[in-house]
C-alpha cells in the first residue's frame, strides 16, 4: 500500500496542474454542498413549522374603503351578518392584520410590570370579536374566549389602551412568566395598561414570519381600528372552504360601491405566498448543487480517464511484470482518492469559513458538523464511483498490447 502510495504521490507530480484544478473544484463542490444543504434543510424547517391555525378551512378577505363619506363602522357590520348567515360558515371575525399574510403586520409588547419598558416582550398582535378563536380555528388550551360584551369598539387613536382582557400563544406566556401559569396573571401594554390574561392558546403565527417572535402572539377584543381597510377571517366546514370563498367573493365585491375588496384568499394560499422565497432558495440551492455534484463527477472521471490514456505504456509494463488486473484498479482508484482527499480537506476549510461568513453577515446559525461530514462522505463515494470505470478500463489493457506500443 506505502509503495503504491509513493508511486501515486510521483505519478501526480508530473500532471500537478490537472491534480489541483479538480482538487480545488471539488473544495469548491464541498463548501457550496455542506452549506447549501444545510440552509435548504433550515428553510423548509420553516415552511413546515407548525400554525396552530385550522390551515384546509380559513380564508381572508381583505376590503378597502375609498369613497370620501365611507362608513366603516356600518360596512364592518353589514358584511359580518351575511358572512355569518352563509351556510358552512363556522365563525367569522374582523380583525387588524391576516395570520401568515406576510408584511410587517401588527405588533405590541408586553411586560410583567408597569414602566418595564427594557424587559417587555414583543409579539404579534391580533384585535378579534367574540368569534375570533372559531374563526381562526386555534386550540385554547387553558382559560376561555372573549365574551360578546368585552368587544370594544375601533380605538381612537394609537396610543389607546388596550381592553382588559387578552388571550396569548403559549410561547408568549412561557416568554412572560418562565415555570409558571401565566392563566390569570396581569401583563402590562405599551402605555402600561394593566390586562388580565384570560386565554392559552396551543400556538399560533403572526402575519409575518420573519420576524423572531412569530409563534408569540396576542389576541384582544376590539374591533380593528377605524379606518378604510380592514380584513375578515372566515372559517367554513371542512371541505366548504372553496366553494364558499367563491360565493362570498361574488356577493362581497358588489355589495358596496363604496369599497373595493383587495384579495380573497385561503390561509394556504397566503402560507404559500409569504413562504415562496424560502421555496425558490431551496429550489436554487439544490439545482446549483446538484450540477456541481454533476461536474466534480465529471471531472473526476475525465481526470481519472486522462490519466489512463496517458499511461497505457507504464500500465502495459506492470501488467507484463505480473500485476494483477485488481492491482490496476486499486492503483487508479487510490490516485483518484488521494486527490479527492486533497480536495476534501480544502473544502472543510472553505465550508467553515463560509458557515462563519453567513453567521456573521446574515445572522444564520453556524453549520452543523454533521452535514459537513456527510459531505465529505457522499464526495468520496462519487470520487470512486467516478474513476471505477477509467480504472477498469486501465486492467483491461494486456500485456501484449503494452510491449507492442513499446517497441
Amino acid at each position: 500500500m506505502s509503495g503504491n502510495l509513493r508511486q501515486v504521490v510521483s505519478a501526480l507530480r508530473h500532471n500537478r496542474t490537472g491534480a489541483l484544478l479538480v482538487a480545488m473544484q471539488i473544495a469548491i463542490t464541498l463548501a457550496v454542498l455542506a452549506n447549501a444543504v444545510f440552509i435548504v434543510k433550515q428553510r423548509y424547517e420553516r415552511t413546515e413549522r407548525p400554525t396552530g391555525l385550522d390551515m384546509e378551512n380559513v380564508f381572508a378577505i381583505a376590503s378597502a374603503g375609498f369613497a370620501q363619506d365611507f362608513d366603516y363602522v356600518a360596512t364592518m357590520r353589514e358584511d359580518l351578518a351575511y358572512l355569518r348567515s352563509v351556510p358552512g360558515v363556522i365563525a367569522a371575525t374582523t380583525s387588524n392584520a391576516v395570520p401568515l399574510s406576510g408584511g410587517v403586520g401588527a405588533m405590541s409588547s408586553l411586560a410583567t410590570k408597569p414602566n418595564d419598558e427594557k424587559n417587555s416582550i414583543p409579539g404579534g398582535y391580533f384585535e378579534v370579536d367574540e368569534q375570533g378563536l372559531d374563526a381562526l380555528g386555534v386550540r385554547l388550551v387553558a382559560g376561555r374566549p372573549f365574551q360578546p360584551t368585552e368587544v370594544l369598539p375601533p380605538a381612537e387613536s394609537v396610543t389607546a389602551s388596550m381592553p382588559q382582557q387578552i388571550i396569548i400563544t403559549q410561547a408568549f406566556a412561557d416568554a412572560l412568566f418562565p415555570n409558571q401559569n401565566a392563566l390569570g396573571k396581569t401583563v402590562y401594554d405599551s402605555v402600561d395598561t394593566p390586562v388580565t390574561v384570560v386565554g392559552i392558546m396551543e400556538r399560533m403565527q403572526a402575519a409575518s414570519v420573519d420576524v423572531e417572535y412569530v409563534n408569540r402572539v396576542s389576541l384582544v377584543p376590539r374591533r380593528p381600528s377605524s379606518s378604510p381597510r380592514n380584513f375578515y377571517i372566515v372559517r367554513t366546514e371542512p371541505g366548504q372552504r372553496d366553494v364558499i370563498m367563491r360565493t362570498v367573493e361574488e356577493r362581497i365585491t358588489t355589495s358596496n360601491p363604496d369599497r373595493m375588496i383587495s384579495w380573497v384568499r385561503s390561509l394556504e394560499e397566503a402560507r404559500r405566498r409569504v413562504y415562496l422565497a424560502d421555496r425558490n432558495m431551496a429550489i436554487f440551492l439544490v439545482t446549483i448543487t446538484a450540477l456541481l455534484l454533476g461536474l466534480t463527477a465529471l471531472s473526476l472521471f475525465g481526470l481519472a480517464t486522462f490519466n489512463v490514456n496517458a499511461r497505457i505504456k507504464q500500465i502495459g509494463t506492470r501488467r507484463a511484470l505480473g500485476a494483477r488486473r485488481a492491482d490496476i484498479v486499486r492503483y487508479f482508484l487510490l490516485e483518484n482518492w488521494l486527490i479527492t482527499t486533497i480536495g476534501i480537506a480544502l473544502g472543510c476549510v472553505f465550508a467553515l469559513g463560509a458557515s462563519y461568513w453567513l453567521s456573521r453577515e446574515y445572522g444564520l446559525p453556524r453549520l452543523d458538523l454533521v452535514y459537513l461530514i456527510g459531505g465529505v462522505a457522499l464526495l468520496w463515494v462519487l470520487g470512486q464511483i467516478a474513476a471505477w470505470q477509467p480504472a477498469r478500463a486501465a486492467a483491461e489493457v494486456p500485456p501484449a498490447v503494452a510491449t507492442r506500443r513499446i517497441a
